[in-house]
């Protein structure tokens, strides 16, 4: 049925009808008339006048009623998804000078799984002398011989005798680091590989090993194994101090031996201790100054006059993801230690800079609009402030949703943007600011043709 617009189209043919008729509604009388005639024709006039008025008040009521009504239609919206910026890429400083590379544990959903491999690197994959690294190795090879039940398990214990006293003297002309040996003193296995690995003496690691093995020959027989069966054939181990330049790995060996070393309880334990002091040895030190440093927790420094300066390390960085990662990273080939600590440090810093947490809404930003055909307009706002945790330059994706009002009223929530980077996500809230106004009546009754609709 047609509703829209039918009281006014009534009311324009009428008015047509009053036009036509308005010679007769309105002749002027003859004086000549015959007065009964004209009597006659005064009251058809005023019967005629009397219905058009009927009619037209009646349909002009009629209008007036259906006008004041008629549903109208619903306010007009338009929105825009809000722009997202992404941040930029993260600068990763990495060495500029020997070898280098790291991995990194528990940020598969911001790096990728390949992270846990090698992450990134610098320099040659090339086996290059790893000096007191080597020691680690030793530890490790000895304690699969002669394994500790947990960290704090101190072990058998090693006796001293005047063929050990003597790998002080050895190892003292040798210009290589050493720890006193009294000829029968005693030593749990634990404090002997920490007095090995702390201040890296390598009289220990030879008494040590010849303990465990009864012969430098087995030693590295023994080793040899141990290397094969862990994977790492790109390492060579011809004794157990470093000292031999012939002691060689390459990065990538070394990340998986950090791994290995990271995962045996008593020689974690062992290199993350700062410092020492037993009977004989006395006060003893760790030459891992970094311990402490941007989460540093281990392993073993190494140093060759020839060769340079080695670090293999292990970190706990708190970047602000759940849990904090876990760094294996080595460095071979320094020009020094310090130049070692400033390149590891600057690597570590950059990682952890590179985790940022950006801004992704700003409460009152405007995203949309509605408005009416009567006048009335109200903004369609993001409701708080957000921001998004991500890794580098990882695009975020801002999607919307958003719904009919039901109250047309200011503070009401019609809709929601969500903010992805990466794992995470971030949804704020779009409400109504202002609200829409009903039409007038006035304005109802001037604009018969927006009714209905």
């Amino acid at each position: 049925m047609r509703t829209t617009g039918s009281a006014s189209d009534a009311l324009e043919e009428f008015t047509e009808l009053l036009r036509d008729e308005q010679d007769f509604l309105s002749p002027r009388p003859s004086r000549h008339m015959d007065p009964a005639v004209r009597r006659k024709r005064r009251r058809r006039r005023l019967i005629a006048v009397a219905v058009v008025a009927t009619l037209v008040l009646g349909l002009n009521g009629a209008y007036v009623g259906w006008a004041l009504t008629a549903p109208v239609g619903d306010a007009v919206a338009t929105s825009r998804v809000p722009a997202s910026t992404t941040p930029a890429a993260a600068a990763i400083v990495l060495p500029r000078e020997g070898a280098a590379a790291i991995s990194i544990g528990g940020a598969d959903e911001y790096l990728g799984p390949a992270a846990r491999g090698i992450w990134l690197s610098s320099g040659s994959d090339e086996p290059r002398a790893i000096a007191s690294i080597s020691k680690l190795i030793t530890a490790l090879v000895v304690l699969d011989a002669r394994p500790l039940t947990s960290a704090d398990d101190a072990g058998p214990t090693l006796t001293f005798d005047r063929a050990d006293h003597a790998l002080y003297d050895k190892y003292y002309v040798m210009g290589a680091t050493i720890a006193a040996m009294p000829t029968g003193s005693s030593m749990s296995l634990r404090d002997a590989l920490a007095t090995m690995l702390i201040p890296s003496a390598c009289n220990y690691a030879e008494a040590v090993a010849d303990w465990a093995f009864g012969s430098q020959w087995a030693f590295v027989e023994a080793t040899r194994r141990w290397l094969a069966a862990h994977g790492l054939a790109h390492t060579t181990i011809v004794e157990p101090t470093g000292i031999d330049p012939r002691n060689a790995s390459t990065p990538s060996d070394l990340i998986a031996l950090g791994r290995l070393a990271a995962a045996d309880p008593a020689v974690a334990q062992i290199v993350a201790t700062r410092s020492l002091a037993l009977p004989g040895p006395g006060v003893m030190y760790n030459t891992n100054a970094l311990l402490g440093t941007e989460g540093i927790m281990g392993l073993k420094t190494g140093t060759l006059l020839e060769s340079g300066s080695n670090l293999l390390y292990t970190a706990t960085l708190d970047v602000g993801t759940p849990e904090p990662l876990a760094v294996v990273g080595v460095m071979l080939g320094g020009s020094s230690k310090e130049s070692v600590t400033r390149s590891v440090i600057a690597l570590l810093d950059s990682i952890t800079r590179g985790f940022v947490r950006v801004p992704a809404a700003t409460e009152g930003t405007d995203v949309g609009s509605y408005s009416t055909p009567w006048g009335s307009s109200a903004r369609m706002v993001l409701s708080e402030d957000a921001s998004i945790f991500t890794w580098s330059d990882t695009p975020i994706v801002a999607t919307m949703k958003t719904t009919t009002p039901t109250r047309w009223k200011d503070g009401e929530v019609v809709g929601s943007v969500t903010w992805t980077a990466g794992p995470n996500t971030v949804t704020v809230p779009i409400e109504i600011e202002g609200s829409i106004r009903p039409p007038t009546d006035w304005w109802r009754l001037t604009h018969p043709s927006e009714l209905g609709r």
